[in-house]
């Protein structure tokens, strides 16, 4: 619902969306920047999580520079329209969702790379630019960008940004907050801003870059950014470890953690994960598994890593450890954990994809309790966790045909969220709130923090046309 502060002026011909909007916005964007075909303008409607509710866009825009963007939020502050970043709506929050008669900011088409600086260990890139693309660029510097999402091949780093996104290195490398330097960011009135620094250091003022990661486009628009880079790590070597329990993997994990190694990868996938993916793959992992871990090292002595950590698995209650013998068997491991979620799409049609981050300590009480809501509720949920974070994402699979398992879906995605945070959790550990969580954001930081929250909101947006009906 889009508040009545940001409702624009009413025309019938045009279903409450003012005549001149899109005539305006030419006068600021090339013709094929701008779309309106409402066939073209509904496949832009929505991101990938379920259960979101996404309205019609009026317009659609694909800027391709900084004053363009200007152009957009000036026009959209003028006429009280709202609008709703989006980068390549690979999300699972709902975070880029479209609501009725809004204009769409679509910034895919600005993906240039900008600079990559090895002295410095920065690249400055637009938000368009792709995730894997910007690592195969640094890469022929001999540096890294760690954050990989598991859609690194899809997913933008403006999306990135907004939803503050992990991946499958945080264990080690940390998240897409501790990368992000500076932001040039356009505000709700089009002006200008930028944040953050170009330095190793630097603590001058408030952290607003920190304030705009994760804010999903609710408080101004991300067009450039520096990001932080690493030397390029060794290839790594992985190990995958099966276990009769999940409970057995989830204390091997505790072991690992605290005997002070640092796995770059440290991955579970459940029994239900690992034959969803052997049906979809046909790459053999072994089915009789309850919990599979795959852990890597990507240190000058990967081998001897994982030795130790092996060990470790053993002690645990691993009923078998193997380690990789090359990069190659690496990364077909790898392979099968990055397609986990696309496999249990296929077991039963649709997904719903919860997002839980719970302490080291109390992921086996994670995974024990998404068993029991599964029994309780009578739907196959697959487990596949950044173990070594804690966060977890337990994957209810349902048939959307089918009204009443629609309904137990949707009540156990609740359930698992009620027992995150009764585990000392979070809701999200970085997928963000979007529509999806929007209840549960405010039971998790209360109502101080929630009237915190949306004090900054209107700080930054007090007219309320930024991504209007997320997070709050």
């Amino acid at each position: 619902m889009i508040m009545s502060r940001i409702e624009a002026p009413r025309d019938e011909a045009t279903g409450g969306l003012p005549e001149r909007l899109p005539a305006r916005l030419l006068e600021g964007l090339p013709a094929e920047a701008v779309l309106t075909d409402p066939d073209v303008t509904a496949s832009y409607a929505h991101d990938m999580a379920s259960f979101c509710p996404a309205g019609s866009p009026a317009v659609v825009v694909l800027p391709r520079t900084v004053e363009q963007v200007q152009h957009v939020l000036r026009t959209a502050t003028e006429l009280r329209v709202p609008v709703v970043p989006q980068g390549a709506r690979t999300g699972l929050s709902g975070a880029a969702n479209a609501t009725d008669g809004c204009v769409v900011l679509s910034l895919t088409k600005m993906d240039r790379i900008l600079e990559i600086d090895p002295v410095d260990r920065i690249a400055v890139v637009e938000p368009g630019v792709v995730n894997a693309a910007l690592s195969r660029a640094v890469g022929e510097y001999g540096l890294s960008y760690p954050p990989d999402p598991s859609s690194w091949e899809t997913c933008t780093i403006g999306g990135n940004i907004g939803t503050a996104s992990g991946g499958l290195c945080c264990v080690k490398y940390g998240v897409t907050a501790e990368y992000v330097l500076g932001l040039d960011v356009v505000l709700a009135d089009g002006r200008l801003m930028s944040t953050g620094r170009r330095t190793a250091k630097g603590v001058a003022g408030y952290d607003l870059t920190r304030l705009f990661v994760g804010s999903e486009g609710s408080l101004g628009v991300v067009v450039r950014a520096v990001l932080a880079l690493k030397p390029k790590p060794p290839a790594q070597l992985v190990l995958a470890a099966e276990f009769a329990s999940g409970a057995a993997a989830c204390d091997a994990v505790c072991r690992i953690m605290e005997a002070g190694h640092v796995p770059s990868l440290l991955e579970l996938m459940d029994r239900t994960t690992v034959r969803a993916v052997n049906e979809l793959t046909r790459m053999g992992l072994p089915e009789a598994t309850e919990a599979l871990l795959l852990a890597a090292f990507d240190t000058t002595d990967p081998a001897a890593d994982l030795a130790a950590v092996g060990a470790l698995c053993e002690a645990a209650g691993a009923t078998r450890v193997v380690p990789a013998e090359d990069a190659a068997e690496s990364e077909l491991l790898l392979q099968a954990r990055r397609s986990t979620l696309v496999a249990l799409e296929a077991a039963k049609g649709t997904t719903m994809v919860d997002d839980v981050c719970v302490p080291r300590s109390r992921l086996g009480d994670m995974i024990d309790g998404v068993e029991r809501i599964a029994e309780k509720y009578r739907l196959t949920i697959g487990v596949v966790a950044h173990a070594g974070d804690g966060n977890t994402h337990p994957t209810v699979c349902f048939d959307a045909r089918d009204p009443d398992e629609v309904r137990r879906a949707r009540e156990s995605f609740d359930a698992i969220m009620a027992l995150g945070l009764e585990l000392g959790g979070t809701i999200t550990g970085e997928h963000g709130v979007g529509v999806l969580k929007k209840e549960w954001l405010a039971r998790e930081i209360g109502p101080v923090g929630l009237e915190m929250q949306r004090a900054v909101k209107d700080v930054f947006d007090p007219l309320g046309i930024l991504n209007p009906g997320k997070v709050f």
